[in-house]
């Protein structure tokens, strides 16, 4: 861990957040990273740190209370109690954590602004000057939200569960963020990143083959009858024998006057990925409307998740993974949609993970950005504070992620909790 002092400490309990950070060394003996001590990026409120780290983002505010607690009772949205008692501040604050929210939520907005790679962003409220346990409900761990006194180890517990990417952030992708927090520091541009823990180069994979112009349509591996064309269309289409199918369908849904066809090994053994752009008219259930945005097929399905899932799908064999991604609106605004689908052979398993996966900070599945296949159009949305929703089909579970695009989210949010839902009714190829 690398640290940067660009300021002084936002508040008094600081202190220990700059000590306990400095306690992990240099390098990336203990988690490795860049810590920005006093940062004020873009002119908002300094925070205390934001710790650039291989697999997340860590923002860290401090909180000073008026004494010492044994019990802090520290829920985002309700007010604060220090042993049992109403928390009152000289500022009259009774819920401190509203200030760190919109503080993080104006750093979100600029890393978006900035159009660097999306990372798992997680807050720390350091609160001081002592505290001996926090208790926090459920809803507030699955945002990412950690309030804790800043101890080197419990700090450092933090750190390790709210940075979950699934890859490690490559040194130009680092060096972005840091341009982008602190743009004209020389002292961050000459960092050794590598020795911090970040890669030198990414490894590429078919994942990460770009399909934005032209589509890759691939050949399933076991013919089944296409749906009906929807009302309106003027034709219901047949299967037809092998390209010719796809081509009049890209024909008719997409408005693409050619496609190219390709098909590699599906030996499933490979963990190979399979991914498509296409495009087709919105999809509306339930009243809503969900616009394709392309999909990817993978029989890894470890590979692409992370935490207690990846943990699970590494000792229980998932035999194939497809991940959609979908657009609507709501409330004026616009949101993005990743339904993931997890096939197994029993059904017993598909039970077990959606009683694991239901519960928080216990992980999820990745979008394929994260994994250097970009979100259709300029968009870089950011799945850590997703409204979430889980359904069983048979012997496969599907799970639903929805943010909005380009604005804060919650998982709680009323607009983005009934377009989680309605996801749960899209089909899966």
């Amino acid at each position: 861990m690398r640290l940067i002092r660009l300021g002084g400490e936002s508040s008094e309990v600081g202190a220990d957040v700059r000590a306990a950070l400095a306690s992990w060394g240099r390098g990336e003996g203990v988690v490795g990273g860049v810590a920005l001590l006093g940062c004020q990026p873009a002119g908002d409120s300094p925070v205390d740190a934001i710790v650039l780290l291989p697999r997340g983002v860590l923002v860290v505010v401090g909180v000073d209370l008026p004494d010492p607690a044994v019990r802090l009772e520290a829920p985002l949205s309700a007010q604060w109690k220090t042993d049992g008692w109403p928390l009152v501040r000289p500022d009259g604050a009774v819920n401190p954590a509203s200030e760190v929210m919109e503080t993080v939520a104006t750093i979100n907005r600029h890393l978006e602004e900035a159009r660097v790679e999306p990372l798992p962003v997680g807050t720390v409220i350091a609160v001081g000057p002592y505290v001996s346990k926090v208790e926090q409900p459920t809803s507030d761990l699955l945002r990412g939200v950690r309030v804790l006194h800043p101890e080197p180890m419990t700090l450092l517990t933090a750190a390790r569960e709210l940075a979950t990417h699934p890859r490690p952030c490559t040194v130009a992708q680092a060096r972005a963020i840091l341009t982008a927090l602190e743009p004209d520091n020389t002292t961050i541009a000459a960092l050794d990143l590598e020795a911090e823990g970040f890669t030198d180069t990414v490894q590429p994979d078919l994942s990460a083959a770009s399909t934005m112009v032209i589509p890759k349509i691939i050949e399933p591996r076991q013919p089944r009858p296409t749906r009906p064309a929807r009302a309106g269309s003027g034709s219901q289409l047949r299967w037809l024998p092998v390209g010719a199918a796809v081509l009049v369908a890209m024909l008719l849904l997409t408005g693409i006057v050619f496609a190219v066809a390709s098909a590699g090994d599906t030996d499933e053994g490979d963990g190979r990925t399979e991914s498509t752009q296409q495009r087709g008219d919105s999809v509306e259930i339930n009243g809503v409307a969900f616009a394709p945005k392309g999909s990817t097929t993978d029989t890894d399905c470890a590979e692409h998740a992370y935490g207690d899932v990846q943990v699970y799908l590494r000792q229980n064999r998932c035999e194939e993974l497809v991940r959609m991604r979908f657009e609507s609106k709501a409330d004026g605004k616009t949101a993005a949609i990743l339904v993931s689908v997890l096939r197994f052979q029993q059904s017993g398993s598909a039970t077990d993970l959606n009683q694991l996966v239901d519960r928080p900070g216990s992980g999820a599945i990745v979008d394929p950005s994260a994994e250097g296949e970009a979100w259709p159009g300029e968009h870089k949305p950011f799945f850590e504070s997703a409204a979430y929703a889980s359904g069983r089909e048979g012997n496969s579970l599907k799970l639903v992620q929805a943010v909005w695009i380009g604005a804060p989210s919650t998982p709680d949010d009323a607009n983005l909790v009934k377009l989680a839902d309605a996801a749960l009714n899209l089909t899966a190829p």
